[in-house]
């Protein structure tokens, strides 16, 4: 019933189509969830900010780039997703869910973070993915509870120092940045359960044999030039990983010198010059 809805509602004029969204709500859920993903929405209907005891509130894909202060009313939300819309600053109001869990910011045109976001003391995950974020901001590690990280997709070259005071933090995901090396504070780390800095530019990896919490390491996609080490049922994904075993450098090297001289061995001989009438 709700995907029909949606559908229909994608031909219906946006301050209709929320008008009509909005009846779908006259009560309180019983799940103490409202989805209203994918739903033309340019504005926020506050109607939802009547239903204090909500637990869940999904708006991904939509049109938003603001949100009400009566949004503060719901002081039980756990879950909030707002990926996929047109933020480019996160709205203050969010700051002030006490209770949220995990918030979904990803896809959106984000380039830094409130440094309010720090109030929310029991936040676990975090979805940062695919924003405009050249640096992590600093406020992500204040967030002392945080366990699960998404930054993929956006232009970090570095993370801050500060981040290995996330002692919850258990898994970190940095796919498609611009690392030319490996973090080293991730090496500071040992808490860290899974690490993916897949395609980015790393050429040089680190021993990861001290992490010995470390389930999983996704590094491929970089022009690496050696695999991460690390100990026995660590799993790596990447190149070398776990069919094709790493080449030693020594050989590897006496292997280029060997081919070169053996390619020299194969350029044919210049013919001799024919001897001179004259001579």
């Amino acid at each position: 019933m709700g995907n029909t809805i949606r559908t229909l509602a994608a031909f219906i004029p946006a301050d209709r189509c929320q008008n009509y969204m909005v009846k779908e709500f006259r009560e309180m859920p019983m799940d103490k969830m409202v989805d209203l993903s994918g739903s033309q929405l340019r504005r926020f209907p506050v109607l939802v900010c009547s239903f204090h005891e909500l637990v869940k509130l999904y708006l991904s894909d939509n049109h938003l780039n603001n949100l009400p202060p009566e949004l503060e009313q719901l002081q039980n939300l756990q879950i909030l997703a707002l990926d996929f819309n047109n933020f480019k600053v996160l709205p203050q109001v969010v700051c002030t869910l006490k209770k949220l869990c995990t918030l979904y910011l990803g896809n959106n045109r984000l380039s830094h973070l409130p440094w309010e976001l720090s109030l929310l003391h029991n936040l676990r995950t975090l979805w940062l993915e695919a924003n405009c974020l050249t640096q992590l901001p600093d406020v992500v590690c204040e967030l002392s509870l945080l366990k699960t990280l998404h930054a993929g997709s956006n232009a970090l070259r570095v993370l801050p120092a500060q981040l290995q005071c996330l002692q919850e933090l258990r898994t970190i995901w940095l796919s498609g940045n611009l690392l030319t090396d490996f973090p080293a504070v991730l090496l500071h780390m040992p808490f860290l359960e899974v690490i993916d800095v897949d395609r980015n530019s790393i050429r040089y990896f680190p021993s990861l044999t001290h992490l010995s919490s470390l389930k999983l390491v996704i590094y491929d996609h970089n022009p690496c030039r050696n695999a991460p080490k690390v100990v026995k049922g660590v799993r790596r994904v990447g190149r070398w990983a776990e069919e094709t075993p790493e080449p030693d450098p020594r050989k590897a090297r006496r292997y280029a010198l060997v081919k070169e001289e053996s390619q020299e061995t194969l350029v044919p001989a210049l013919p001799l010059p024919l001897p001179s009438p004259n001579s």
